[in-house]
């Protein structure tokens, strides 16, 4: 059984990586600053596990852990577009933060002779866009926006901790996620919430950048299998091999949406093509042979979950 910390625990991901862990019977304990992407029901579904545990934090202000095992940290800024308009709170949550979880990993003086390791929840920007082929663990970081930027720096004052203080870590790099409980700012939710209310979708760059897509439960599943079978020191992708332009992605909400349209119809009745996004990424892919050595593979198929998220959010409104 083993005991760890998930910050960002009401967060998108961390939500489905902490129901996880607490089916598999481990001692969680939750931290969560609440930021407006948060979702606080998810406290009354998680207190029904008795072997959980919250406190409600920003992880800069912690200032001491309890003996754990892990500390798998989700707490992030994520969001592109805010990252270009400030990137303040990007710096504090994804670099400061990481920072004071490292030195808190460092001076930790609990009754385990070990020190807990941290698992650092990173992302496929990092390594900026690729035009042919996947990324590698060990390829060179180009980050090109704020965020993404953040999340490399974190990356190397990781890795600097890992060296110098001796901190153990593993840093995991997953690609895009989707699932039911993601916050509205993202494009499948926005694009749903857009159809509800009869206005169109607004897509950048006339929706070529292409995207890798994995289920949140894959990744929670991805995450599992690290932390039980990983390699403290090393980096492991998340990718699960399912691509495709951000365009097509919208187009199968649509129709999803409204079963009687036809393949061809006229997306500029639904879709608004007038926005671009500076910096922006023309293709993410990983290289995720690393896990899958592991025995990890992804279980859900972007298509058929699709039809479910939509029907979830064409009857439930997303605030």
């Amino acid at each position: 059984m083993k005991v760890v910390y998930i910050t960002g625990c009401l967060g998108f991901i961390g939500s489905y990586v902490t129901k996880k862990c607490l089916e598999l019977g481990w001692w969680v304990k939750g931290v969560d600053k609440i930021t407006y992407a948060a979702n606080k029901d998810l406290l009354i579904e998680f207190a029904k596990y008795p072997n959980f545990s919250f406190v409600q934090c920003d992880i800069n202000d912690l200032k001491f852990l309890y003996d754990c095992d892990f500390v798998i940290n989700l707490a992030a800024e994520t969001h592109v577009g805010n990252s270009i308009s400030s990137s303040d709170e990007f710096i504090k949550s994804n670099i400061n933060g990481v920072h004071n979880l490292l030195e808190l990993i460092k001076n930790h003086r609990g009754e385990n002779v070990c020190k807990p390791t941290l698992i650092q929840i990173s992302t496929d920007e990092t390594y900026g866009d690729i035009s042919v082929g996947a990324h590698v663990e060990t390829d060179l970081l180009k980050p090109s926006n704020p965020y993404s930027s953040t999340k490399a720096a974190a990356d190397m004052l990781v890795m600097a901790w890992g060296r110098t203080h001796n901190v153990p870590y593993i840093i995991v790099r997953p690609t895009n996620n989707y699932g039911i409980g993601q916050y509205v700012e993202k494009l499948i939710p926005k694009a749903i919430k857009c159809l509800n209310l009869e206005r169109k979708i607004p897509l950048h760059n006339n929706g070529l950048p292409i995207r890798n897509w994995l289920h949140a439960e894959d990744t929670a599943n991805a995450i599992i299998t690290i932390i039980e079978k990983g390699i403290v020191g090393e980096i492991y992708n998340i990718a699960g091999g399912f691509e495709q332009k951000n365009i097509d992605t919208v187009i199968k909400i649509i129709k999803c949406y409204n079963s009687e349209i036809k393949y061809d119809f006229n997306t500029l009745n639904y879709i608004d093509f007038s926005c671009n996004r500076r910096g922006q990424d023309v293709r993410y892919a990983l290289d995720d042979s690393k896990l899958r050595s592991l025995g990890w593979k992804p279980t859900k198929l972007f298509d058929e979950e699709i039809t479910k998220i939509v029907d979830y959010y064409k009857n439930k409104f997303i605030w």
